[in-house]
């Protein structure tokens, strides 16, 4: 992953996250599913039935708001990468360092 672009690489945590965050989900779910089927009376039961059922809409929403940031993150940092290309500087011998040539400066002045 060193020379991987960094869109990539965010799009994959993305995925490991989305696939975490729905497996812990599922794992609530079902014991609440369990709850209900040990619960004695209907009420108990229709309510952690319906416990279970948010649990997963919820989730579901949680998960798609993730994935939705991370796809806006990497397309975002590709379109800055293919921005910066296109807008490279041009091929021209850079000024070392300023201050060495402010040094320079005042060495002519000196000698004269």
């Amino acid at each position: 992953m060193a020379d991987a672009d960094l869109d990539v690489v965010i799009r994959q945590l993305a995925k490991q996250q989305y696939k975490g965050l729905m497996a812990a989900a599922k794992k609530r779910r079902d014991r609440y599913a369990g709850l209900a089927a040990k619960a004695k009376n209907s009420e108990a039961k229709a309510k952690l039935k319906l416990i279970a059922k948010n649990t997963m809409e919820q989730a579901a929403a949680a998960a798609r708001r993730l994935q939705i940031s991370a796809d806006n993150a990497a397309d975002s940092y590709a379109r800055s990468m293919r921005h910066a290309a296109e807008a490279a500087p041009p091929a021209k011998k850079l000024v070392a360092n300023p201050v060495k040539k402010a040094a320079k400066k005042a060495s002519r002045k000196t000698k004269a």
